[in-house]
């Protein structure tokens, strides 16, 4: 179960805050490079995402329309219900982190990556990642209003214009301009990727210095961080289970229940992290901790049951369908688009 080693930068990152964090100018500097960083970031994502493979990644609705509804439905109603731990287990300010990480959208690279090495379908995970993306940046923005009230900005007229101008707009230009400088995205892929790591690392310096600076981090210790890890690995093997058995309910076969299980048992730390910045301002170091301790869980359980999965033995071909056949002739589709 290897460490990520992005979750090392990001360690890095938060340690270089809590000891040489911005202030003054500093942090005024690192504020205002922080928001370019945050829209241009969403102006890749909207750059990178074809609008013609979404359009036929709708053909096979059922699948997505379950991956949605784990990500923005059951998702939340499990951080809803975490509120009973408050105070006991965690304290409110790990609780509204914890609750604003159930509202993240779902991950895109890791669930191909996983659904690939289980041998799921990897074109239904592709199309899942990238619609539960696209929602997110108008779901989960509405769905922190509502949930976390003034925490999160609450439906103020300033709190809408900056999720517009950070998020929205950036995202729609992208869309826009794709036919001019998709060709130079794709081309220079690897690159950009490490500019999408960097931008998301002055995030977190940013948000972690203000937190430094207004002594937010005397609110945490060991055993509330415990508590926490531990309320995480119960919501992850929740929606592990949930997502695995009620696809087979749902009458999906087993390359299928891969995809839901990997795409809808995941939170992004790349879109929740600047959509925290943008959400909570100086109060976003503690909102996205929770953020982070789970992003790198759930890529050592995933990793673990993906390679159980590919050891599962291969059903026999008949000529009679499957039950979840009707959901796999349109990931056909999405086969083709990929």
């Amino acid at each position: 179960m290897p460490i990520d080693p992005y979750i090392l930068l990001l360690l890095a990152t938060v340690g270089v805050a809590a000891l040489l964090p911005a202030t003054g100018t500093g942090a005024d500097i690192a504020s205002g490079a922080s928001t370019a960083a945050i829209a241009f970031l969403f102006f890749l994502y909207g750059a990178r995402l074809s609008t013609r493979e979404a359009l036929d990644g709708l053909k096979h609705w059922r699948l997505h329309t379950t991956v949605l509804a784990c990500t923005f439905v059951v998702f939340p109603l499990l951080g809803l219900a975490a509120r009973g731990l408050v105070p006991v287990l965690l304290t409110h300010p790990l609780y509204q982190g914890l609750l604003f990480l159930t509202l993240v959208p779902s991950t895109v690279q890791s669930s191909i990556a996983f659904t690939s090495i289980a041998r799921g379908n990897v074109p239904a995970a592709i199309c899942a990642g990238s619609f539960s993306s696209l929602a997110g940046i108008v779901i989960t923005p509405l769905l922190a209003a509502a949930l976390l009230g003034g925490n999160a900005g609450g439906f103020s007229a300033d709190s809408l214009v900056k999720i517009v101008l950070q998020l929205l707009v950036p995202f729609l230009a992208g869309q826009l301009l794709r036919r001019w400088v998709g060709v130079f995205i794709a081309r220079h892929k690897k690159v950009l990727g490490y500019v999408d790591r960097a931008s998301i690392l002055l995030v977190v310096y940013t948000a972690f210095s203000e937190g430094m600076v207004q002594g937010i981090w005397h609110q945490v210790s060991a055993l509330r961080l415990a508590g926490l890890l531990a309320v995480e690995a119960v919501v992850l093997a929740v929606m592990l289970t949930l997502t695995w058995y009620g696809g087979r309910a749902l009458g999906f076969d087993r390359e299928d229940r891969i995809a839901i299980q990997f795409a809808g048992s995941k939170k992004s730390l790349a879109s929740g992290l600047p959509m925290a910045s943008v959400l909570f301002g100086a109060h976003a170091s503690l909102a996205v901790l929770p953020l982070m301790l789970f992003h790198q869980m759930q890529l050592m359980v995933c990793a673990v049951i993906a390679k159980r999965r590919a050891r599962d033995p291969q059903p026999e071909a008949t000529g009679t369908a499957a039950p979840g056949a009707g959901s796999r002739t349109a990931v056909g589709t999405a086969t083709r688009s990929a």
